[in-house]
């Protein structure tokens, strides 16, 4: 019952000044989409949808809950095939037993001003919708980055391994100071792992 309650204030609240004035029209009342952002045509300047996206998810879950997800306008997170999946089962169902049109005033069919544009995600088909179309991921910490280079550079390493271990054994015992001579500085060479 607080699911219908929270529909019923957002629908009275968003259509009180269409429903007063179009209270004895038949024709469905058209009224801007609260859940899009609109475009000012005196100043030309975009501004905001009225809800955020959090607000949209929760009107929606509450919507679902009471059987009125028709009764809200198409937005982000609720998009125009999602409303014509829940219109078309409902209407498969037959009446909707929460809420009829002709009953209520605030239940009444209204058409939404308003284009979504739903933007295609390519790689959304494979799970991946963050990285979809990139050539690399995001900036991640250093080590990710150059994870790829010293593999790569650790594997040339070992292939190599053999031969390495053998001339760092002859340099460095030939570079190896007498004890019996006298103390001179000595340039060991870079261990090689």
């Amino acid at each position: 019952m607080e699911a219908l309650q929270a529909i019923k204030q957002f629908r009275l609240r968003e259509l009180a000044a269409v429903l007063k004035a179009s209270s004895e029209a038949t024709s469905r009342p058209k009224v801007p989409n609260p859940f899009l952002p609109r475009k000012n045509p005196e100043s030309g300047r975009w501004a905001p949808a009225k809800y955020s996206l959090r607000r949209q998810a929760e009107l929606i879950k509450h919507a679902r809950t009471s059987n009125t997800l028709h009764l809200l306008p198409p937005g982000p997170k609720l998009g125009v095939q999602q409303l014509a999946t829940v219109a078309s089962a409902e209407s498969a169902a037959g009446p909707s037993t929460t809420v009829s049109a002709s009953e209520e005033l605030w239940a009444q069919e209204v058409d939404w001003e308003g284009e979504l544009k739903v933007k295609a995600a390519s790689g959304a088909e494979d799970g991946s919708r963050l990285y979809a179309g990139r050539r690399r991921m995001f900036k991640g910490h250093k080590w990710e980055r150059t994870r790829e280079a010293r593999e790569e550079e650790r594997s040339k390493n070992l292939k190599t391994m053999d031969k390495r271990i053998a001339a760092f054994k002859n340099s460095y015992r030939r570079k190896l100071p007498n004890p019996a001579s006298i103390p001179r500085p000595t340039s060991y060479s870079k261990l090689p792992f």
